[in-house]
């Protein structure tokens, strides 16, 4: 028996879900603990930080119980891991990695750590390929490509959860028939994947993403962390989910599309440990490490040459007091290749998705559309609606001061293709559109106000 697998019973102090064991002989950061209480219950734990022979471990569960002299640690010598296999297709767990949906636990072909293997640079192909949202301001404007991470920025009283609900049910991969002339998406064979974990939900957010789960069409699986259930799981949620896509995408040979809602719960976490630790706070209070660790999650995303699969990421942000300069929003947008911005005006006006296109990016779409994966005239097409929209916008300050009657015809026109852009193009109700039809609403919308050249 090595050293590590002793049980002490030499807890110097309890401070919520922190515990000091003092006396350790050997233990590693993030070794799996299991603690067990007076009254006979069994926890789950893990090594935070270590000073000299003095252990500081995270308890998973609920505290309430334990004491200083009755309850023991045990040190198991092992890191937190994922039980993996195909079977893990069509399931929902909760943040410890139990099933939530009534079914047992499949029986695991391997398992991997939580923390992921770190993805060589050089080994790394370049993001490429459309992914069909269905929804046309994204796929038409700020394209999302395979091995991207392009997060959506939201704000308090935001339909966000109702945007990703869309994004689950309708996205997948298409490639475009030499010869189809471009009327219609077709399904790619290889095998298509949406990893969903849901951080910090309410009774009420967890209803929907219920019923959005049971109307997928995609093969998925589903990591749901409730706002009343241990911090430490809202942490280990996203990992889980994202050991579970690298498995599915590199060695299942699937495109996986990670998608992670809220970013904003997960950082609020990290800072409540960071508080109960005594740590330095950083801007806002959060920790000073929230960059590294954000970056150890997102950099997970991409593909791998030589390899079959690819891991996409899009996790969704909410911005605290609409600031898009806090930390959370502003170090996501340092690391990640773009973001979708949903607006509280366009949302105002009964636009779904309130999406906002002019501070909306995705930095690597180029390299998704145009001949070969969508239509030739994709790029063309979407710099034209960019640019007369954003014409448009511009104009609607000049309108507040001198009045419509105060401008030319031609300014006149610009205002009314802002407005018709907003109405039939970003809005879109519930209805799927695919990528041909996003565009071909696009080109006619330049044609009626002779734009298209």
């Amino acid at each position: 028996m090595r050293l590590s697998e002793f049980e002490y019973r030499t807890i110097s102090s309890l401070s919520g879900p922190l515990l000091f064991v003092q006396k350790v002989l050997s233990a590693r950061i993030g070794e799996v603990v299991v603690v067990h209480s007076p009254d006979g219950r069994t926890l789950d734990a893990e090594v935070l930080e270590i000073n000299g022979d003095t252990a500081l471990i995270e308890v998973y569960g609920e505290t309430q119980g334990l004491d200083i002299e009755h309850t023991s640690v045990v040190f198991t010598d092992s890191v937190k891991r994922a039980a993996l296999s195909p079977k893990i297709l069509g399931r929902v767990f909760n943040g410890s990695f139990k099933p939530i949906d009534g079914m047992p636990m499949f029986i695991p072909e391997k398992w991997s750590p939580v923390t992921g293997a770190p993805m060589n640079p050089c080994a790394r192909a370049r993001p490429e390929e459309f992914i069909e949202t269905g929804i046309s301001v994204i796929d038409g404007l700020n394209t999302l490509v395979k091995g991207q991470k392009l997060p959506v920025f939201s704000s308090s009283g935001l339909p966000s959860k109702e945007v990703v609900g869309a994004i689950l049910k309708n996205t997948k991969l298409v490639a475009d028939i030499e010869g189809s002339g471009g009327q219609q998406a077709v399904s790619n064979e290889r095998g298509f994947v949406i990893v969903f974990a849901a951080l910090g939900l309410t009774f009420h957010e967890y209803s929907f993403y219920m019923n959005v789960i049971e109307d997928m069409k995609s093969e998925f699986v589903s990591f749901i962390n409730m706002a009343d259930e241990p911090v430490m799981e809202r942490l280990l949620a996203p990992r889980f989910a994202l050991t579970v896509a690298e498995y599915l995408a590199f060695d299942r040979g699937k495109d996986v599309l990670v998608v992670i809602t809220d970013m904003t719960n997960y950082c609020d976490a990290l800072r409540e440990i960071s508080t109960a630790r005594e740590e330095l706070p950083g801007r806002r209070g959060y920790p000073g490490y929230m960059y590294s660790d954000l970056a150890s999650l997102y950099e997970r995303a991409g593909r791998i040459k030589g390899i079959r699969g690819s891991v996409t990421m899009l996790p969704v942000v909410t911005m605290p007091e609409d600031d898009i300069t806090h930390p959370i929003p502003d170090l996501t947008g340092y690391i990640t290749e773009g973001q979708i911005v949903l607006s509280r005006e366009l949302h105002q006006k009964g636009i779904f998705p309130p999406v906002d296109v002019l501070p909306s990016l995705s930095r690597l779409m180029q390299r998704g559309i145009g001949k070969g994966h969508t239509r030739p005239d994709h790029r063309h097409t979407s710099n034209l609606l960019y640019k007369y929209y954003a014409k448009g916008r511009d104009l609607r300050k000049l309108e507040a001061i001198v009045g419509r009657e105060g401008m030319s015809e031609s300014d006149r026109s610009m205002l009314d293709l802002a407005d018709m852009f907003e109405k039939e193009f970003v809005h879109q109700e519930s209805e799927r559109r695919n990528i041909f039809e996003t565009l071909d609403r696009g080109i006619n919308l330049l044609k009626r106000f002779k734009l298209e050249k």
